[in-house]
């Protein structure tokens, strides 16, 4: 419930961001540059004058969305490759199980970077890739998923009853994936977080003025050693981000461990 409350807050400062930040998260003051917390800046400015605390409330709303799109992205891909290999086996499983397995031998920054040379930095873009690196890890949660329920007695009830297969999928196996699936999302959630702060760390995701944590981060290390607290509140923030997006995950497999305990499965 806590790490629900977290997320429902982030969710509601990323909506409202533009009315509760007390400054202009890119207004520069030169003359009060590394300044320490106090009742203007209650988190400080950085090198440039900056208010911390805006630029935090301001990058909230980038640093939610963007493990949101790798995500979508891997979902987009993994599910259906891993649903279709995982009822029909045959070549298609083999060839797709490859790929994935190739794919889990790629760098994500390697193909970030990529990205980023053909068609220029952009968090849309970069998360696109990274989106691509996650649909294996779908796929093969899937694949496993589907491998056992394609055996269960009600899947064998729909063919008898001359269910088509695309039917079987639909209406049968994948809604009892689903538990499995959010499980997953979660997990690669609290991924995507720590990978665009990464990214944005080394210049690579969300591009300046536009802030996010990550780039909040590498910006308070220009100033490490006049204003050592700047990188601290960014960690935190990040840190409480992914903490959330596990526990939720906890949360939501215990619940259908407890299910299938009940069911008897």
């Amino acid at each position: 419930m806590v790490a629900l409350g977290l997320l429902a807050l982030l969710l509601l400062v990323a909506l409202v961001a533009d009315w509760i930040m007390p400054h202009d998260p890119n207004a520069q003051d030169l003359l009060g540059q590394n300044a320490p917390p106090s009742a203007t800046h209650p988190l400080g400015t950085d090198d440039l004058g900056r208010d911390i605390l805006s630029r935090l409330i301001d990058g909230t709303g980038v640093t939610l969305l963007a493990p949101f799109i790798a995500v979508g992205v891997g979902v987009l891909i993994g599910l259906p490759v891993g649903m279709l290999a995982g009822y029909f086996r045959g070549i298609f499983d083999w060839l797709s199980t490859r790929v994935a397995d190739a794919l889990f031998a790629v760098p994500g920054i390697l193909l970030a970077m990529a990205i980023v040379a053909i068609r220029g930095p952009s968090t849309v873009n970069v998360m696109i890739g990274v989106g691509v690196l996650f649909a294996p890890r779908v796929f093969r949660v899937i694949r496993a998923e589907v491998l056992a329920i394609r055996q269960a007695t009600f899947v064998d009830a729909a063919r008898t009853i001359g269910a088509s297969p695309m039917r079987i999928l639909r209406n049968n196996i994948l809604p009892n994936t689903a538990g499995t699936l959010i499980v997953q999302c979660t997990v690669l959630l609290g991924m995507g977080v720590l990978i665009e702060a990464a990214l944005s760390f080394f210049g690579i995701g969300v591009q300046p003025p536009q802030a996010s944590w990550g780039v909040v981060l590498r910006r308070s290390f220009d100033s490490l050693t006049e204003a050592p607290m700047q990188s601290i509140y960014p960690g935190i923030a990040i840190t409480l981000l992914v903490l959330a997006f596990m526990y939720v995950g906890d949360g939501i497999r215990e619940s259908i461990g407890k299910e299938h305990r009940e069911a008897g499965w």
